[in-house]
């Protein structure tokens, strides 16, 4: 028998979808981060415009809220969301020549919004790769994680740096 830990088992062991129907909507947030790891020559070119594929970070920056509109689509138990917000914000980290990724998603509901933010950074991270790979094969997508959370029955969560 799986450990009752595991929300996504039902009593004969199998995966199920978690009945949300007795819980009440609360406002619930979560931001996830990321991060795509370039090189000098990607980094100019995306800070210049000069990527063939057009403007990188608006347009992984709309991939990434459908992104998040689609995270049952992308994770087979995840609950269709009544999201009221996503907001993405991409920067160019010289520093660490990377193209940095932070997801915020916002619902009134049942159940919470973290899976949506996570697959937010990732739809932008995977962007990020397709529009740049003809210039340059081995970027990372690297350090997607969960930085917070808010609402719900098992609390607020917020990463130590």
């Amino acid at each position: 028998m799986p450990d009752r830990d595991f929300t996504h088992f039902n009593g004969e062991g199998r995966a199920c979808m978690v009945d949300v129907g007795e819980k009440e909507p609360t406002r619930r947030t979560a931001v996830a981060a990321g991060r795509v790891l370039i090189n000098r020559e990607t980094f100019a070119l995306i800070r210049s415009g000069g990527v063939k594929k057009g403007d990188v970070l608006t347009v992984a920056q709309i991939a990434g809220i459908m992104a998040a509109k689609h995270t049952p689509d992308w994770i087979p138990l995840c609950h269709p969301v009544p999201l009221s917000g996503v907001d993405l914000k991409l920067w160019l980290d010289e520093s660490r020549l990377s193209v940095e990724i932070e997801a915020t998603a916002r619902c009134d509901g049942k159940t919470g919004v973290e899976m949506e933010a996570l697959t937010a950074v990732t739809g932008a991270a995977l962007t990020v790769y397709d529009m740049c790979k003809a210039v340059q094969r081995d970027m990372v997508i690297d350090g997607i994680r969960l930085m917070s959370k808010t609402g719900g029955t098992h609390g607020d969560f917020h990463r130590e740096v």
